[in-house]
């Protein structure tokens, strides 16, 4: 099956191609983390397409995973040069401990990183916001760098009025919350769910967090631009605060190439697909950092069965460590055919399914953003950071979700999880605006579509070496 949006990007990266003049290395460097990884590996395929070749660089750690996951794809990125350095981090050491890789990096990587630069001649690094203490490069080896936004457009404003909000008494530098109001941007969002406040598990890391937050805002004048993975007509206000920034997305990946999962993605759930009615699944996936306890991930199970519609289900393998296997092969034996659990799904094919009815999701950025592009209607169920945000996007700006609410426990229960999705897919009105969102979204990323016409702009940026 061959669905608009991958006939919208063939046509798109045929004419790139056709256009095309061989170009330099342009060094990519994600934070080590899946919703980093997956949207700059969209970006580079899409310069690959320009002609520029790709030097991408991860950590040791997510290198192995990603080159394990490609080779059981049987993929091999064309233009895209998979590169590695270590975290500072020791082999038995959680590396998704997204706290302790923060303090780690920079002094891991710096090094290697300017030797590779010098050696290969790099003019040019796209380097993820997260990972905005590589502005230095600029003064150490002469390199141009164009910063990458992960998130969304609003959250960057937060992220550079953070000080203010400190300084007027809303958090402390620990990210304890002092005054609860509404914090006014667009969207509007409550003064708990700043993203630094939930970021971390303990008041010392939040406040290493903050520091470094505040520390690399101020290296922001040296990035060239910033590359954002949103499109002028979702964040209009937002963006207006960014005089610097390039909207170039929503990110669309080649269907068939690497796409830089650390998991192998369950081809079967694709035919599984193909044999349900068409909008009729829930598809239901919560990124590569949530962690949900027994009663949470319970309470989503049944809730998933109560709701009487089938299912697509991503449990990867770290997102429980309570929950025993046995229990799980079992949950698995006694939904039949009514769903699907698979360890990691390829998203943005599902996505595109006409037989998805839903997305109950972290409302990360990269999934609202892939969620925006393919025009499905959201379930929101935010964890930590700046998901809460998206989540405010979702059900009070752009109207195209519901939020699924915790009880005074912090669960959200399987009744909230059956009368959301029966109120969500009743809802014509969330469906025609999911639908019009899509629209607008396929438009900007097409040629003449202010997206594509910002993606025009950074290739001649870096064309200029």
């Amino acid at each position: 099956m061959v669905t608009s949006i991958h006939k919208l990007f063939v046509a798109m990266t045929g004419k790139a191609i056709m256009a095309a003049a061989p170009q330099p290395h342009v060094m990519v460097l994600p934070f080590p983390a899946q919703g980093h990884v997956i949207p700059l590996m969209k970006l580079s395929h899409r310069l690959v397409d320009y002609g520029f070749q790709i030097d991408f660089v991860n950590t040791e750690f997510n290198h192995d995973c990603i080159l394990k996951s490609m080779q059981e794809k049987g993929v091999i990125p064309e233009g895209i040069h998979m590169l590695s350095v270590r975290d500072g981090m020791d082999p038995a050491d959680d590396h998704t401990d997204i706290g302790k890789l923060i303090g780690g990096l920079p002094a891991a990587m710096f090094s290697p990183l300017e030797e590779i630069i010098k050696i290969k001649k790099i003019k040019w690094v796209i380097a993820d916001v997260s990972m905005s203490w590589a502005l230095k490069l600029t003064n150490t080896v002469g390199v141009r760098i164009a910063l990458f936004s992960t998130y969304s457009a609003s959250v960057f404003a937060l992220r550079m009025k953070l000080p203010k909000i400190i300084e007027d008494g809303v958090i402390d530098e620990s990210g304890s919350v002092k005054m609860h109001k509404m914090v006014q941007l667009m969207p509007p969002i409550d003064s708990t769910e700043i993203p630094w406040v939930s970021m971390e598990s303990t008041t010392e890391r939040r406040r290493v967090s903050i520091r470094n937050v505040i520390n690399t805002n101020q290296l922001m004048a040296l990035a060239e631009t910033i590359i954002c993975n949103t499109f002028r007509e979702v964040e209009p206000e937002a963006l207006a605060l960014l005089p610097n920034a390039l909207p170039i997305g929503p990110l669309l990946g080649p269907m068939s190439k690497l796409t830089g999962n650390f998991w192998s993605e369950d081809q079967t759930c694709l035919t599984w697909l193909e044999k349900q009615a068409p909008g009729s699944v829930i598809y239901v996936a919560f990124g590569s950092s949530t962690v949900f306890d027994a009663i949470r991930f319970q309470e989503l199970a049944n809730g998933l069965v109560l709701s009487g519609r089938p299912f697509l289900w991503v449990v990867r393998p770290n997102f429980t460590k309570e929950i025993k296997e046995e229990w799980l092969n079992q949950f698995k034996q006694s939904i039949g055919g009514k769903g699907l659990v698979v360890n990691w799904a390829p998203q943005q094919r599902v996505l595109s399914h006409p037989s998805v009815a839903c997305f109950m999701t972290h409302c990360g950025w990269n999934s609202t953003m892939e969620g925006v592009l393919h025009g499905v209607p959201f379930l929101c169920c935010p964890y930590f950071a700046d998901q809460f945000c998206n989540q405010s996007y979702v059900c009070n700006v752009w109207k195209t979700g519901l939020k699924l609410c915790a009880n005074e426990q912090g669960v959200v229960t399987k009744e909230e999880i059956k009368d959301k999705v029966v109120q969500l897919l009743g809802d014509e009105d969330i469906k025609a605006r999911a639908v019009m969102w899509k629209n607008k979204a396929c438009a900007s990323i097409r040629e003449g579509g202010s997206s594509h016409e910002n993606l025009l702009e950074l290739v001649k940026l870096l064309q200029e070496g």
